[in-house]
């Protein structure tokens, strides 16, 4: 059996993600080292996009379990916008 991989912590990937972009938007790598921290940036958001959506499904299982299933848009103040 393979070991179980880590959690992967959401807060991290994020930072990690921008400061991999912060620095892509400096404009000092080079077309390799762009194309690298491009193909990093993607595996960060996937992970991100994945974290996310694991904690919609378990808020919503534990909203189901309590007989309390509704789900609603979620506004923002762009929405109001």
């Amino acid at each position: 059996m393979p070991p179980k991989k880590k959690p992967i912590d959401f807060e991290q990937s994020l930072k990690s993600l921008e400061e991999l972009v912060n620095k892509m938007e400096q404009g000092d790598m080079s077309l390799e080292e762009s194309l690298e921290a491009f193909q990093k940036g993607i595996a960060l958001t996937r992970e991100c996009q994945t974290r996310l959506a694991e904690a919609e499904q378990h808020v919503n299982l534990l909203i189901e379990e309590n007989d309390q299933f509704r789900l609603e848009a979620f506004e923002t103040d762009q929405d109001e916008d």
